[in-house]
């Protein structure tokens, strides 16, 4: 049974990356959802990433909800354009807001922030906190080495093996999306 999937938080680069497919890929994936008619809630700004996804999915007549910081709203960063936009006072309470909001996650290529973001959620369906799916859209195979040093983590036996596959990755957005609504809670302990 496809899970219900209203809403998908993105976390990403507020830079573009090194090459041109880091933008194709955000730009794919804000136009895929906006034809899935899934709403986006995102850090709020038009920068990198961040923006390619938003406006990909505003042309398309998605619904883009930002969640900014009051820092970076005030620094003149917030998109003009969104369906919404909210002001958080600090980055905990932006990312709060903005899983509060969100069905299901995903993390396009992207900095530390990126990663912090995504990593936080994964943990929180791992310790069954929530029961929202979170996948990683590999653009580039950006996440390899990530994902290496999660094998490396089940190697070692600090991560169980079924936690490993507890979450989607597939380099084409409408894939990953489909994954996600297909997406079943792994109910493995994570103790070894």
């Amino acid at each position: 049974m496809a899970r219900e999937i209203g809403t998908i938080a993105i976390f990403c680069g507020s830079n573009a990356g090194g090459h041109e497919a880091y933008a194709q890929g955000a730009t794919a994936l804000g136009h895929a959802l906006a034809t899935c008619g899934i709403g986006i809630v995102y850090g709020g700004t038009h920068k990198g990433l961040m923006g390619h996804v938003a406006d990909a999915a505003l042309a398309a007549g998605g619904r883009v909800h930002g969640v900014i910081t009051e820092r970076l709203h005030g620094r003149g960063h917030a998109h003009a354009a969104l369906s919404e936009l909210e002001i958080m006072p600090t980055l905990r309470a932006r990312k709060e807001r903005m899983a509060a909001l969100a069905d299901a996650f995903i993390a396009l290529p992207g900095g530390i922030g990126t990663l912090e973001e995504f990593l936080e959620v994964w943990t929180m369906n791992q310790l069954s906190e929530i029961d929202k799916p979170a996948g990683l859209l590999d653009t580039r195979g950006f996440f390899e080495a990530f994902l290496g040093f999660i094998d490396h983590m089940v190697a070692e036996r600090f991560l169980p093996p079924a936690h490993r596959h507890s979450i989607v990755v597939d380099a084409d957005p409408q894939t990953l999306i489909d994954g996600l609504q297909r997406f079943e809670r792994v109910d493995v302990p994570k103790w070894l």
